[in-house]
């Protein structure tokens, strides 16, 4: 069941991005790495590693993406310019990435003992024991600062973007000439 989960969401990982690449619109590239973070989470869940799954979840399929998404509506991306892509990219770029796939691919299907990770695995009933705890306990006590002043500075950041994105709202040089966004 496990191997059938992780083939299913690794596949949903592998289309995620490769959709994200030949998307020409920012946002609907910004969905498909919000598939890729999903289904990484579900992958970190399937190695017993809930605290990055949620972590996964709460951090970058919904912060991170929401943030990007936002810069993606404040910078108001138009139409790119489309090009059929270099000579170089199409004669070698897809060979090689289809032969260093097979290669990968064979050595993984031949490779015997990678081992096996199951769900749960190393779960107790002590919490005090669990993964969770001790990674929430060092962070929330030990790291409670640092985390602190991290997302005061992001929060900087985005109000620093945007005053910056806004319209009628340009730099002022040292020689008191306005320079302006466009």
């Amino acid at each position: 069941m496990h191997l059938i989960l992780f083939i299913i969401f690794a596949g949903f990982c592998l289309a995620g991005a490769i959709n994200l690449l030949l998307q020409t619109h920012p946002i609907n590239s910004a969905l498909s790495l919000i598939v890729v973070m999903t289904s990484l989470a579900v992958l970190y869940l399937l190695l017993g590693a809930e605290f990055l799954a949620a972590a996964q979840i709460i951090v970058y399929s919904g912060a991170i993406m929401v943030l990007f998404t936002f810069v993606v509506m404040l910078l108001n991306a138009g139409r790119e310019e489309r090009t059929l892509g270099s000579r170089a990219a199409l004669s070698v770029g897809f060979p090689s990435v289809v032969a260093i796939l097979a290669v990968l691919s064979t050595i993984i299907i031949r490779a015997q003992g990678l081992g096996v990770a199951r769900l749960g695995e190393g779960l107790t009933n002590d919490p005090e024991k669990s993964n969770m705890f001790q990674v929430s306990r060092v962070l929330f006590h030990e790291l409670l600062l640092p985390f602190e002043v991290t997302s005061i500075l992001i929060l900087i950041a985005i109000l620093g973007a945007v005053a910056i994105a806004s319209p009628g709202h340009g730099y002022t040089g040292d020689d008191g000439e306005r320079i302006s966004h466009k």
